[in-house]
């Protein structure tokens, strides 16, 4: 009896993978990253887990591996409980989780895998990077899509634009935006009207002479769409064209490309932009 005994544990341990000869105790499988169709084209989500089908994002503000615009800093903007930009998947607090895993992450159908990183950060974990911008998850459930052109204030909420993953490069995926104005200075400026939390707002759009790639693009995203935009609040559509880039289909306004400040401010009483990015690097406001 002792023997049957001694056999039947040692069979049980061994499926468990709590007794074996060789290798680990058990294998730790990183998550899975996979592409899917969206109505703003192919684009990156969780292919594994809990949280499969969510989309993924990355915002304009984390401009390198250690420098991050999306962070786990508490913010008191509100009743309690306090909330922050990001934490770790299931984090209650963060507006936008971020997608973590425990081993290399795995290329999926659709996916480049020499794309695929990490980056360890404190409060979050190991964090999944896409060509080397972290990457966040924001809807409610799997197949959504409520975070693309999302904007986050500089003030008191992190700053930049949220944007979702191309497969092939992850580039930011484009959506059809609308050119309006704004007021800024006592006078008006052509703006983008954009998501944020407190609803829509109008971001003003830039321009300069010369190209902007690199980190310059990462600091300045372009404004591009995935159709013909439209015009309201005193734009002259027959003023809005197109041009293509490297990065995908830019507006233009005047024949010029228009770009985006990831570090615009806004108010966060009155939801009015700033117009901080004017003169910075060579970038400046632009008429209607």
């Amino acid at each position: 009896m002792r023997r049957l005994i001694l056999t039947v544990l040692a069979a049980v341990l061994g499926a468990a993978g709590l007794l074996t000869a060789a290798g680990p105790a058990s294998a730790v499988t990183g998550t899975v990253i996979s592409a899917h169709d969206t109505p703003f084209g192919v684009a990156l989500e969780v292919g594994s887990g809990t949280y499969a089908g969510f989309n993924v994002y990355w915002i304009t503000s984390d401009n390198s591996p250690s420098s991050f615009g999306c962070t786990t800093a508490l913010l008191h903007i509100g009743p309690p409980p306090p909330i922050s930009c990001t934490g770790p998947e299931g984090d209650k607090t963060a507006i936008w989780p971020a997608v973590t895993t425990n081993g290399p992450p795995v290329a999926g159908p659709g996916v480049v895998p020499s794309l695929l990183g990490t980056v360890v950060r404190p409060g979050v974990g190991t964090q999944v990077t896409y060509a080397g911008h972290p990457i966040y998850m924001f809807d409610n459930g799997p197949n959504m899509v409520s975070g693309q052109g999302f904007q986050d204030p500089a003030s008191p909420l992190p700053h930049g634009t949220w944007f979702l993953v191309r497969p092939s490069d992850g580039s930011q995926l484009p959506w059809t935006p609308v050119l309006t104005t704004v007021t800024l200075g006592g006078h008006q400026r052509l703006a983008v009207l954009m998501q944020t939390l407190a609803g829509w707002v109008r971001f003003p759009a830039y321009t300069r002479s010369g190209p902007c790639t690199g980190t310059c693009a990462r600091v300045w995203p372009y404004v591009l769409t995935a159709g013909f935009p439209g015009a309201a609040g005193g734009v002259h559509p027959g003023r809005i064209g197109l041009t293509v880039t490297a990065l995908g289909v830019q507006v233009t306004y005047r024949g010029r490309p228009l770009y985006l400040f990831s570090q615009e401010q806004l108010s966060f009483t009155t939801f009015l932009a700033a117009g901080n990015g004017n003169g910075v690097g060579g970038f400046h406001l632009v008429s209607p």
